[in-house]
Order: structure tokens, then sequence, then C-alpha cells
């Protein structure tokens, strides 16, 4: 039985015990008694009304809809949850490690390769449903390759686990992201861009789960590792693995609430940034002058400036540049501009980006714990324009 299976009560423990909370130390969250949460989750008190369940989410860092099961979600994110289990599953195999590539030969080198590529372009569409339906088949193959394949064959099936962090990190399941992302570090074990490029979905992982300490420390010595003897002198694509790398400390930083050391940071990605310019992705990673403005406006918001964010926000959507990023990247940037507004106290703004947002990539808002939270405010704030509400709709909070 699946976690979206469980009883509501059941859930709460499981997630409760996931976070490593005690029932005393969900219950001083929320200021109920241990008596309120031992009913609850032995389902001697039932859970009907939304405000207590947005409570629990709340408490427990997840979506509402992770507590309501897969009954109360909208037909689009049952179906993302089905992927997850997919790819949950796939994690779980061990049986090429274990006992060798027996049966289905391994794919070429090159198929596998173009089915990775594939896989890249699918992320950076936010077509999330279509990648989850890929991912279980080309972990596998990616899996049978590596056990008799060279260092070429270690990079894709590494690449393979960070697209499946990746993805896992933004539907929420920042457990099974960190897993992937801890399988890509030791496929990349030995071959230190490898590593810096498998550390970047690490450091993503550790912050969903509110880690964002370790993934300060990750992000940091692996930006150092591959850091060049002389400043801004290496190949444009190992600088541009090093200046994400700085852009990952910077926002683990913010959200550590060490404000110099996150400006600092995304200073220095910046000026590196400015040096290469566009068009070095060797690692998928985006990285460019675009996104590191991009990463100030989101360093921002993660350290409570929304006045400045929204400064920052309203200048870099005015270059010709930002269109020219993956919809997947602007879509999720867009989420962080609506928090900027929500912390200037500009709902009506919050709203209209969020609108923008679904427009652009869709499943970035539908399918995302942090877009949905973000609907939740605007709606308990008070009547929202026939557009918010639409989608509010849509997502299932309304």
């Amino acid at each position: 039985m699946t976690t979206h299976e469980l009883p509501i009560g059941r859930r709460v423990a499981r997630l409760r015990a996931q976070r490593r909370l005690t029932q005393q130390m969900l219950a001083d969250r929320l200021g109920k008694s241990k008596s309120w949460v031992d009913k609850v989750e032995r389902g001697a008190r039932s859970l009907d009304r939304f405000t207590v369940i947005q409570d629990l989410a709340d408490a427990l860092r997840v979506d509402p809809v992770a507590l309501l099961g897969r009954d109360g979600r909208p037909a689009a994110t049952r179906a993302a949850v089905d992927g997850v289990d997919g790819v949950r599953a796939a994690l779980a195999r061990y049986d090429t490690v274990l006992t060798g590539p027996v049966g289905r030969s391994a794919p070429p080198a090159g198929e596998l390769g173009r089915r990775v590529r594939h896989a890249w372009l699918t992320y950076q569409h936010a077509d999330y449903p279509q990648l989850l339906r890929m991912l279980p088949a080309l972990l596998g193959d990616a899996q049978r390759a590596h056990t008799g394949g060279g260092d070429d064959v270690a990079e894709l099936l590494a690449q393979a686990y960070r697209i499946t962090s990746s993805v896992l990190v933004k539907l929420g399941e920042g457990d099974l992201g960190w897993l992937a992302a801890d399988r890509a570090m030791s496929v990349a074990t030995g071959d230190p861009l490898l590593v810096a490029a498998a550390t970047v979905p690490l450091g993503q992982a550790l912050r969903a789960l509110d880690r964002p300490r370790p993934a300060l420390t990750a992000t940091i010595a692996a930006a150092h590792h591959i850091a060049p003897t002389v400043p801004r002198d290496g190949p444009p694509h190992e600088l541009a693995l090093h200046g994400t790398l700085l852009v990952q400390a910077a926002l683990a930083a913010a959200a550590c609430g060490d404000e110099q050391s996150a400006r600092e940071l995304v200073d220095q990605a910046a000026g590196i940034a400015d040096e290469i310019g566009d068009g070095h992705d060797r690692h998928w990673t985006n990285f460019g002058p675009t996104a590191v403005e991009l990463a100030q406006v989101a360093t921002a918001v993660d350290l409570g400036a929304g006045d400045e964010a929204v400064t920052r926000h309203e200048k870099v959507i005015g270059s010709d540049d930002w269109r020219r990023l993956p919809a997947e990247h602007r879509a999720a940037y867009l989420l962080d501009a609506s928090r900027a507004y929500l912390q200037i106290g500009d709902p009506l703004a919050a709203g209209r980006v969020l609108v923008e947002a679904d427009r652009t990539a869709p499943a970035e808002v539908r399918l995302r714990p942090v877009a949905r939270t973000l609907i939740t405010a605007l709606m308990r704030g008070g009547p929202v324009p026939a557009d918010v509400a639409h989608l509010a709709t849509a997502v299932g909070v309304a």
C-alpha cells in the first residue's frame, strides 16, 4: 500500500516519522496536545475541515493533498503520483547490482545518450508526467549498461539519476530526490566534474528537506574542488558548472539566514556569468547571466527582501534573454516572483505572475506543492480574479 492509499491518520503518522518528529513535537507546532495528535493518527479523531488539514500540512511541510490522498487530487496530479510510484519502484530495484545484467540486454551507449538527452529536454519543457513515465525504463537500461560500460556510460547513468532527483524534488518527494542524487554521487565518484554536477541536485534535495546547512557545505565543497587555480581561467563549461554550484550555495546560505554569504556567493556567480556568457550548457544547468539574475531574485526572496526581489524581477523579465530560457526554468522562477509580491503585500500581482507561470509551463504550477501553497495563500486572502480562481480549481485547492 502506497502512502497515498493509507487512511489520513496513518499518512500523518508516516509523514511525521519521515521528518523525525515525535507526536509531542508535532503537537507543539500545531498548538495542540499530544493526545490530539495521537487520536488523529489512530483514526479516533476525524479530519473533516480543510483548514485543519492545511495547518497539519504546514507543520509537516507537505502539500495538503499529500494528506488528502489520491482521491483528493485532480486527475493530472493523480497521474503524476502514479508516475512517482513507478520511479520509486525503479529506485528500489537492485537486481542489476546483485546478479548482473541478465535477461534484457543493455542498449548501446549512443542510443542511451539520445534517450538521456530526450529526458533532459522533456524536463526542460516541464512535461513531468511524460518524464516520469520514461524514467523507470531509462534508469533500468542505464544501470544495465553501466555494469559493462566505461566512463561515458557512467556519465549517462549519473545524468539519469540527476534528472530523476530534480523532478522528484519539484513534485515534493524530497526523500526520494535525495536518494537519486546520492546515487548520482556514487556513480560519479572519481570524476570531479561528474561529482560537481551531481552535487547540484543533491543541494536542491537537501534544501527541499529543510536541511540548508548540509546543502551549503556540499555545494561549497564541490565548487571549490573544481575551481580553477586562476579565477575564471578554465574551459567555459567547467566555469559554468562552478557558477551553478555557487548559485546553489547562495540559495542554501539564504535558507540558513546567512545574508552576507548568500550575497557574496551569488555575486561571484554573476562575475563568472558575465565573463563566459551563455551557451556553455554541457552539464544541463542553464547557467548564464540571465539565470544568475533570476537567482538573485530568488535569493532576495529567501532573505525576506521582497522589495528588492520585485525591483529585480521587473527588470529581468523585460530582457530579450529571459524568453530564451527553458519553459521549466521560467515557470519555476515565476513562483519565486509570486512569493516576492506576496511578501510586499501585492496579492493581485502575485496571482498575475502565477497565471503567467501556468501559461508558460502548466505542470510547474499544477503539480508542484509550492505552487499550490501559493495559490492557497491567495485564496485565503479574500476574493481573487477569475483567472486565479480558475487556476485554484484546476489544482484542487478551491
